[in-house]
């Protein structure tokens, strides 16, 4: 399985996506809310980067998307993880972080979720790696990296905080 994003390359993409994040907001402090479970450290180190530039404290929460998917009757049952907001999200900007995104069925679920907690001014999306293939009008406005794939690869996304290690993007399956 080819590793097609090291450890840096992490680090540089969540630095180039809090210098974009920074510049969209102007003077407005977003609310990063990482999906659970890779996105939400990736909030959390992109608000870390925020505040070094910034000097002020971003809110990070995380969404647990379960309840709100279109695929419950056909995905094994995983444990809900909460979802935890640190402030009202109600006329705020709003930035959902995720690690990979495909089809556009985890965001449209996440924007399900962010509604039973408010109705946010904006809502953006930041993801580590687009792979392409949406099935639903969804794009992100914050990408690490693009990466064309196939339907038939997988994109695996391991972060230190969740599987212990190194950081890294790898591709599983046959490349074309």
């Amino acid at each position: 399985m080819p590793m097609v994003m090291a450890d840096a390359d992490v680090r540089r993409s969540l630095t180039r996506i809090s210098h974009e994040i920074i510049e969209k907001s102007r003077d407005v402090i977003p609310v990063l809310v990482g999906i659970h479970t890779r996105g939400v450290p990736l909030a959390r180190r992109i608000a870390v980067a925020i505040e070094e530039v910034r000097g002020a404290r971003v809110p990070v929460g995380s969404l647990d998307i379960g309840l709100h998917r279109d695929d419950l009757s056909t995905r094994p049952t995983t444990p809900l993880s909460g979802t935890r907001l640190p402030v009202d999200i109600t006329d705020r900007t709003v930035v959902l972080v995720d690690d990979v995104l495909y089809t556009g069925r985890t965001v449209r679920a996440a924007l399900d979720a962010l509604n039973d907690f408010g109705r946010p001014a904006v809502v953006r999306l930041a993801v580590l790696v687009d792979r392409g293939h949406r099935q639903l009008p969804i794009r992100p406005d914050h990408v690490g990296r693009n990466l064309p794939t196939s339907v038939s690869e997988r994109v695996s996304v391991r972060l230190g905080e969740i599987d212990g290690g190194e950081d890294g993007v790898w591709v599983e399956g046959a490349r074309s």
